[in-house]
């Protein structure tokens, strides 16, 4: 049945033969194996599951009620993936790229055919036609917005109209499968209003300095508080913040403008090996998830090792919702000027993103360099 539907297979075994296992059962034997070893007394290790069909099969195996699977994980199981999957080969580094030379297409054709009048859904559509034409699959559904405050919003019904910034955040699978993740933010028009280009250059400044910070040893949380460091700084000097930068960052008050991390890790997922639980990948014990709004959204806090690699990627916007609740319980009042960033709802958002592989003795950042500075972006978006 499976060769009339799906063509030619290989085989369990040949399969197995291609990672180094040597030994292979049928499926039908899964049972009586897990019985066997629940007789003897050995330990059966299983990773989370959220796919029901996974939860129904692991409740058959076990006997653990589905809704109670999760609870009885293998933590051991889990900590050697994560050390395994964070730290990647030179194979794995080159798969990346292969990926981020479709990002690079599909960044490139995104502003150069962007323009007033278009519904955002035509040019996501060409992006993503990008990726089907390189034989591949985004590796997430593609964010294409002008309302770019919206972290995570996949509808593309906006027209796009003059003055209005796009954030484009999109990846690739590479032929095994290993993904990229690239965010750039460009003006419909081609061109950056004058606040936009001044608010885009904190969000740059911010990323390149992240970027050039880290190494091994270094708790990737520094960098993400250094970032929101230049962030304050950046939005004080517009006139948008105000106060002792350190002391607004020690508060949590930039988180008005930048409430998400600074990135996380990539490899065979966007997000990778969070299925198995964020607090085993990004923490362990000698850093703790915070509890502070913005800071509890920090995906990886611990040390950076070679081999890692992380995407980087602050952000500035500006949320009606967030601003109204924090201007009624008076929030943070004495570092943020709620008038001046009353006037300014409606500007969208911006997020500057790349995928940054942690060497021996500091970084690399990945893949062909996507356009990125106002003037490369101004440049690009010319030849629509």
């Amino acid at each position: 049945d499976d060769i009339i539907w799906m063509g030619p297979q290989k085989k369990v075994a040949e399969l197995a033969q291609e990672v180094g296992v040597e030994k292979t059962l049928p499926w039908s034997k899964l049972d009586q194996m897990i019985k066997k070893a629940f007789q003897q007394g050995k330990r059966v290790h299983f990773v989370p599951q959220y796919r029901h069909d996974n939860l129904l099969k692991l409740s058959e195996l076990t006997g653990i009620t589905p809704s109670l699977i999760n609870s009885y994980v293998s933590v051991d199981l889990i900590k050697a993936i994560v050390e395994l999957r964070l730290i990647k080969s030179d194979e794995e580094v080159a798969e990346i790229e292969k990926a981020l030379e479709i990002s690079y297409d599909m960044n490139l054709l995104a502003m150069k055919m962007t323009k007033p009048g278009m519904y955002e859904r035509e040019v996501a559509g060409a992006v993503e036609g990008v990726v089907l034409s390189a034989g591949s699959m985004v590796s997430f559904p593609i964010i294409f917005t002008v309302r770019g405050e919206v972290l995570h919003g996949h509808s593309h019904e906006n027209l796009m109209q003059e003055g209005q910034l796009l954030v484009l955040d999109s990846g690739a699978e590479s032929p095994n499968h290993y993904a990229s993740d690239i965010t750039r933010t460009f003006p419909v028009s081609g061109k950056f209003t004058q606040l936009q280009k001044d608010i885009y250059e904190v969000v740059l400044t911010a990323q390149m300095e992240a970027i050039e910070m880290m190494k091994p040893e270094l708790p990737f949380k520094e960098v993400h508080l250094h970032a929101a460091k230049v962030i304050v700084e950046g939005m004080k000097n517009l006139g948008f913040m105000k106060g002792n930068v350190e002391s607004a960052v020690e508060a949590g008050a930039h988180a008005l403008f930048f409430p998400h991390g600074l990135g996380h890790p990539l490899g065979l997922d966007v997000h990778d090996l969070e299925g198995l639980g964020e607090n085993y990948v990004g923490y362990d014990e000698t850093v703790q998830r915070s509890d502070q709004f913005g800071l509890a959204y920090l995906r990886f806090a611990r040390e950076l090792k070679p081999g890692m690699i992380m995407t980087v990627e602050p952000g500035i916007y500006f949320m009606p919702e967030l601003t109204a609740q924090w201007k009624n319980e008076n929030k943070h009042a004495e570092f943020i000027d709620y008038e001046k960033v009353g006037k300014t709802l409606g500007f969208g958002g911006i997020r500057i993103e790349d995928d940054v592989l942690v060497t021996k003795d500091g970084y690399r950042v990945l893949g062909k360099p996507i356009p990125k500075t106002v003037e490369e972006v101004e440049k690009a978006c010319e030849a629509q």
